[in-house]
């Protein structure tokens, strides 16, 4: 993994940032920092989403990428914007080979072991494993382990509070990604200081279940 990732996997989590107004995205930015969770998956869902990561990059020590990303255009937008990693929904090789192609940390999403495998002949060594819940959760997240122990996952999707430390507990989960971290009912109440606060309370249950990590 490059030193990014490698970044990303010891912070242990991933936000995900759906923002409908890009006014909201460096209070958002400095609401996770200040949690301790600085890092932002911000998804192509939303016509705020480039404005978005524009916004957040200018925040110090937030590593910024794109999630959702289904084409290279997509991609090659986000990253002009200022996203520094690539996360794909599933499989795609053309995203995969334009961020390879430019340099650009890329987290495929994968659900079987044939995409996985795939993801691997390009050299990559940390999937996203989505909808993780509806696809087994952790129970297939310790099969995978065996045949492809080189191979890092960030579970997505169902992933939550209740959860949070099965997955992390996992030696081949780097991080989890959730939008159990910015709450929709407190981006919609701009409660930047309870986004925060509820950062930094994820932070220390992990911290105390695995002190190690």
């Amino acid at each position: 993994m490059s030193e990014q990732l490698q970044r990303i996997a010891g912070i242990g989590l991933v936000p995900l940032v759906v923002l409908a107004d890009a006014a909201c995205a460096k209070p958002l930015g400095e609401a996770l920092v200040a949690g301790g969770i600085p890092v932002a998956e911000v998804t192509f869902r939303t016509e705020a989403c480039l404005d978005t990561i524009r916004a957040m990059k200018e925040i110090p020590d937030l590593i910024v990428g794109a999630g959702t990303v289904h084409t290279a255009k997509q991609a090659a937008a986000a990253v002009d914007a200022g996203a520094t990693y690539i996360v794909t929904p599933a499989y795609n090789p053309s995203v995969i080979e334009w961020c390879l192609a430019h340099d650009v940390d890329v987290i495929p999403g994968t659900v079987t072991p044939g995409e996985i495998e795939g993801s691997r002949a390009y050299g990559i060594r940390l999937c996203k494993f989505f909808p993780a819940a509806a696809y087994g959760g952790t129970t297939t997240l310790k099969a995978l382990a065996g045949p492809f122990a080189d191979v890092k996952f960030l579970p997505t999707g169902g992933v939550n509070l209740d959860n949070m430390i099965d997955y992390l507990a996992l030696p081949n989960v780097a991080a989890i990604g959730g939008s159990f971290m910015t709450p929709d009912k407190l981006v919609a109440a701009r409660d930047w200081a309870g986004i925060a606060d509820i950062c930094r309370k994820i932070v220390q249950k992990m911290q105390t279940a695995l002190p190690t990590r």
